[in-house]
């Protein structure tokens, strides 16, 4: 069976290591999904959730991403995301407080930098929540 070498890092750590069997993942042009041998690629990717089918346990590994970049060789896949939490890790309560902390600060914004700050805090914490509750449905 072939298979795909798949890391998923942040700035702060490595959040996973290994071979899989197919990944999914929030393209910034829409869902995409990678299998072995796949052409190369490299694109950014918007917020979401990354799902790996591993190769070793056929279970889906699930990975929270807040952006960043992805680069595919037909051997392997790289995503290098701005943050990262594994599904595991992802606290609803937290997400839905820094969501509404976001949708106040687009309400009381000064500028348009500041405006674009909040909104695009607010979609990541909205498309956390969503795969929060993506993943929880799975288990």
């Amino acid at each position: 069976m072939a298979t795909i070498h798949v890391n998923v890092v942040s700035a702060e750590e490595q959040i996973f290591s290994g071979e899989a069997k197919f990944v999914a993942l929030p393209g910034e042009g829409g869902e995409l999904g990678i299998l072995p041998k796949h052409t190369p690629l490299i694109t950014r990717i918007k917020p979401g959730a990354v799902r790996i089918q591993r190769a070793d346990t056929n279970e889906e590994e699930f990975v929270f991403v807040a952006g960043g970049l992805l680069e595919v060789q037909p051997d392997m896949v790289t995503v290098l995301a701005d943050t990262a939490i594994r599904g595991k890790d992802l606290d609803e309560a937290r997400a839905e407080a820094a969501k509404k902390a976001a949708e106040d600060a687009m309400k009381n914004a000064k500028s348009d930098i500041d405006f674009a700050k909040a909104q695009s805090e607010f979609a990541a914490m909205a498309a956390q929540i969503a795969a929060l509750r993506r993943f929880r449905a799975k288990r």
